[in-house]
């Protein structure tokens, strides 16, 4: 995570840095989702910064930002919109719902139903919504990321398979040390970050950059790499359900990215260990008498990467 970035893309993280203090890992490992094409699942306690570093992203693109508050009372209407009919031209109209922009803030997304979690899953995957037969092209770029709070369960519904399966990256900010928090309260005491920083690559910039993300070179030995960790979580003795193929293909993609913000036309497979506990952990379902040992997803993941031999030869 120390490797040298690209230097458009240090000075996208050193924006957001203005604003998320001691968090740099989780900056980096968002734009590798956006980079990539990707969504990103944050999980963690309330107050720790996960709203404020999906605004300070959208700021550093200058991308129009929505938020949607999910709650058990929330319709599938809600998210994707609805079509109304206009008397004046005697015809109905879409009316685009939040989820019709560049950044999707989805805010306590397991709060809400199955059945309106699942109206992101067209979005999220297709880059599309459907409402009433007629399938509308969402812009571009299109980016969501989801918060759920790991501690309260009471009012909450897991999310289903089919939708962990769509997140790219399931992250954690985590607690600041005490030095940084020190430096949060001395930002905060009389200004707001987020209001002082502004766009720092355009969207048409970020574009371009997503369309050179898939010019990065993946070997056939470093695929043959991601391909056995995958398969091994398959036949893992505390895995009920492994990796699909879905989940090659985002560490494979999300392999890309990363080299690419660290200024490589390759990906080598120290790109694919960093990544792998946080494409693959949230995709596994691990046997319920596993977790009395204290085995989940990250752990197993830790070792499927220490059992699996990395490829040692060339580039190409």
């Amino acid at each position: 995570m120390n490797e040298p970035l690209l230097p458009a893309l240090e000075q996208v993280v050193r924006n957001v840095e203005q604003v998320i203090v001691g968090k740099r890992r989780v900056i980096v490992l968002s734009l590798t989702a956006l980079l990539a094409k990707g969504h990103v699942l944050l999980e963690d306690v309330p107050g720790v910064g996960k709203t404020m570093l999906v605004r300070a992203l959208a700021k550093s693109f200058s991308a129009e930002l929505k938020r949607i508050q999910f709650t058990p009372d929330l319709l599938p209407s809600d998210v994707i919109g609805v079509s109304v009919y206009n008397p004046k031209e005697q015809q109905f109209e879409y009316k685009p719902g939040p989820i019709v922009a560049h950044i999707v803030l989805a805010d306590e997304i397991n709060r809400t139903s199955p059945k309106t979690q699942s109206a992101l899953l067209e979005a999220m995957e297709e880059g599309s919504v459907t409402v009433d037969g007629v399938t509308r092209v969402l812009p571009q770029p299109f980016f969501v990321m989801a918060t759920q709070n790991p501690i309260e369960y009471e009012g909450t519904y897991p999310l289903p398979e089919a939708q962990l399966d769509r997140f790219l990256l399931k992250l954690q900010m985590g607690y600041p040390s005490h030095d940084e928090e020190i430096e949060m309260l001395n930002r905060l005491e009389k200004t707001a970050p987020l209001s002082e920083i502004g766009p720092v690559m355009s969207l048409e910039e970020l574009l371009a950059l997503q369309r050179k993300v898939t010019d990065v070179h993946v070997s056939d030995a470093v695929k043959g790499y991601i391909v056995e960790l995958v398969q091994q979580s398959r036949t893992h003795e505390a895995v009920y359900l492994g990796v699909s193929p879905r989940g090659s293909v985002a560490l494979m993609k999300a392999a890309q990215a990363y080299a690419f913000i660290h200024g490589r036309d390759f990906v080598i497979p120290d790109d694919v260990q960093q990544l792998a506990p946080y494409v693959l952990a949230h995709r596994l379902l691990v046997r319920p008498e596993a977790k009395w040992d204290k085995l989940d997803g990250e752990t197993i993941v830790a070792q499927l990467i220490a059992r699996t031999p990395v490829p040692v030869r060339g580039r190409r």
